[in-house]
């Protein structure tokens, strides 16, 4: 079966090839030292949370979530201090900060300096948040690599977080007009007026949702649209979310996933693991109804990826510091493109577009690359994006080239799991995925490897990262 033959070749190690260096004159090269993560923990359950075989294979049963009652700087500040701790960092020696969120505190607006402070650090260090949908965590990265570049900084922590399980939720437009005025009415009488005009439906909350404003379409759909435009069918969606747990399951019994730290949450135990990792059988996810297009749609609750919280922090240096620190590199971070596209019809194809633009930016082919790190948006996105790429008539027709891109080989790609099952706390997934091309380059001996990503607006990431030399 095509899971089990994926399975039994991706964790043998590759014979290291010998291939240039993407190293440029002129201009710094700038190495990732090490990077962490809180664990990834569907959002509402505990770590240990077991799934029921009903509507959904993955339905919670358990009702203790141990990041309850946190914020999203409190799982940011543990992924901060799990840094610190993992790389013995000085605090003072840390230029800046860059952090990416999506679903913003309101209170902690700026989640970059809040909890910097929050793990520690001088406040002297300067801090921001970025805001990129699912390539915030990236945007921070790169960030950090034009600051070291540019000759600003030499140290930097890039990361980013999500805290899906408590959100905002506003008054509706209508009672925060009356709110506001409220706040400005300076007598009685004008207060009661007020007061009288509220309405019943004045009440109703607006709640976020995963949809985009331009296209007020949720990302789902898109996905689905997405997949029947490229003939993806329901089975090849479950067959790929299969591959993901199965592989991410297979990483995590291995301690393969040596980003995760353990995370004692206060008032609560310590959470040491991903949570979402649920290998099932495609028996049980044939039998979950579509979730966005109803009846007839191809998506559902175990091709998608779930609602997650989660913290990463990444250091980043210049070579010389951090030689003359003492550290010893993971890897080096090189060429980086970012993209954008209609985001009606095109709204999740950034790898497609980024690949090619990444790889002409570095004068090298996917021949060159050892190891592959995608985001899983949805097994539909992955499945639409990979035939996108290996499609001549779509390369000449919207993408300008004589020939079409060319997909990753499968047992390059996501051999660890990726975002369906290891979960996807929205702005922390880039660090996530950058830190394990650095591992699985190291455990693999191979040299380059490539990330990239969608995003919502229709945008996109890529990034090539070549492995520091053992």
């Amino acid at each position: 079966m095509f899971v089990d033959l994926v399975l039994s070749v991706v964790f043998c190690n590759h014979t290291a090839k010998s291939k240039k260096t993407l190293a440029k004159s002129g201009v710094k090269n700038v190495v990732l030292v090490d990077g962490v993560r809180t664990p990834f923990l569907l959002s509402g359950t505990t770590e240990n949370s077991s799934y029921l075989n009903q509507e959904r294979s993955m339905q919670r049963s358990s009702i203790v979530y141990k990041y309850a009652d946190l914020m999203p700087h409190d799982l940011a500040r543990a992924a901060l201090q799990g840094l610190l701790k993992r790389t013995g960092l000085p605090k003072d020696a840390v230029d800046y900060i860059v952090y990416g969120t999506v679903i913003q505190e309101v209170k902690t607006s700026n989640v970059a300096r809040e909890a910097a402070l929050g793990a520690g650090f001088s406040d002297k260090t300067p801090a921001h948040t970025v805001t990129m949908a699912c390539i915030s965590s990236n945007q921070a990265m790169t960030t950090a690599v034009g600051l070291i570049a540019a000759g600003q900084c030499d140290a930097v922590v890039a990361g980013g977080v999500e805290f899906m399980s408590d959100v905002p939720i506003r008054h509706s437009r209508k009672m925060r007009k009356t709110m506001l005025s409220l706040n400005k009415a300076k007598t009685l009488g004008a207060r009661l007026s007020l007061l009288g005009s509220i309405r019943l439906a004045h009440l109703s909350p607006e709640l976020p949702a995963v949809a985009e404003f331009s296209t007020a379409e949720t990302m789902g759909h898109s996905a689905d649209r997405l997949a029947a435009a490229f003939g993806v069918s329901r089975l090849e969606q479950d067959e790929f979310a299969l591959r993901s747990h199965k592989l991410a399951k297979k990483a995590q019994d291995s301690e393969l996933l040596s980003d995760v730290i353990s995370f004692k949450v206060p008032g609560r135990d310590i959470v040491s693991k991903d949570n979402g990792i649920r290998p099932a059988t495609m028996e049980q996810m044939a039998k979950l109804k579509p979730a966005f297009i109803k009846p007839h749609g191809t998506v559902t609750a175990a091709n998608s990826s779930f609602l997650t919280d989660g913290a990463s922090a990444v250091l980043i240096m210049s070579e010389e510091k951090a030689l003359a620190m003492g550290y010893k590199p993971k890897a080096y971070l090189r060429d980086f493109v970012y993209v954008s596209q209609d985001p009606k019809d095109q709204l999740l194809l950034g790898p497609t577009y980024a690949t090619p633009k990444v790889l002409e930016k570095s004068g090298l082919t996917l021949n060159d690359i050892d190891v592959f790190e995608f985001h899983e948006a949805f097994a539909g996105q992955i499945m639409a994006n990979l035939k996108a790429m290996e499609s001549d008539w779509f390369g000449q027709t919207y993408m300008g080239r004589k020939t079409k891109v060319g997909a990753p080989p499968m047992e390059k790609f996501n051999t660890w799991g990726g975002s369906l099952s290891l979960g996807h706390p929205f702005a922390a997934t880039g660090c996530r995925l950058v830190t394990t091309v650095a591992h699985r380059l190291q455990k693999e001996g191979g040299q380059y490897g490539l990330v990239a990503a969608c995003a919502a607006g229709g945008q996109g990431h890529a990034m090539v990262i070549e492995a520091y030399p053992q």
